[in-house]
């Protein structure tokens, strides 16, 4: 399947690869090489416990999120912070927009649903 730019507003970091909607479901009989690799990394994407939890917030946020109010409720540095959400935007699964000095982000319209398709059983509908 194609790739997507997974962004309004901002591009993913130039030499990225977005991930996101990235392939032949798991359950599938012919997945590809490239397609095992784009779910490998998509998963690697949310490998680390600080990225899922990310993602939580984001998915339950009704507007987008600055980093500056992430910091806080992770307890985390805003460079790491940025680090992780950067990764994120690399695999489509967020969006960044720039407001003046600070960045704000939200959950890419749809990545969710992609995700779930990437791990629907078989015969399964979506």
């Amino acid at each position: 399947m194609k790739e997507r730019s997974g962004s309004t507003g901002a591009a993913a970091p130039s030499g990225a690869t977005v991930v996101a909607a990235c392939c032949t479901p798991i359950a599938d009989d012919a997945m590809s090489d490239s397609d095992s690799v784009r779910a490998a990394a998509l998963f690697k994407s949310l490998g680390d416990p600080n990225r899922v939890r990310i993602v939580n917030l984001l998915a339950t946020s009704a507007d987008p999120v600055c980093v500056c109010d992430l910091t806080p409720v992770l307890d985390l540095s805003q460079p790491t912070v940025s680090f992780h959400l950067k990764k994120l935007l690399t695999a489509g699964l967020v969006q960044r927009e720039q407001r003046g000095k600070w960045a704000y982000y939200s959950m890419r319209p749809g990545a969710l649903a992609e995700l779930a398709a990437v791990l629907q059983p078989r015969g399964a509908s979506t």
